[in-house]
């Protein structure tokens, strides 16, 4: 058997909030990681459509960045920008 190479292996605590609501678009059932890695930027779990994005400040001020990224509408997005802004440091 080959020996593993690993770029990293590191542990450490997190802080996980689980969240569903409902929005005028769509219901979003979310699961958000705070962590230090990644530069204090959140990780934004989208549970119902597969996909998943590390989120700052920064980026819900990009035009466009929530769409793409969760493959929703603009009014979607719209809903999910003004409830990661609450939420986001």
């Amino acid at each position: 058997m080959e020996e593993r190479f690993y770029l990293y292996d590191d542990q450490e605590q997190t802080r996980t909030r689980f969240v569903s609501f409902m929005g005028e678009e769509q219901r979003y059932d979310l699961a958000i990681t705070q962590t230090e890695r990644y530069y204090g930027k959140s990780l934004v779990f989208d549970l119902q459509g597969n996909r998943f994005a590390i989120i700052g400040r920064d980026d819900l001020d990009e035009p466009g960045y929530l769409e793409s990224t969760f493959k929703l509408t603009e009014e979607e997005a719209g809903e999910l920008r003004d409830f990661l802004s609450e939420v986001i440091m």
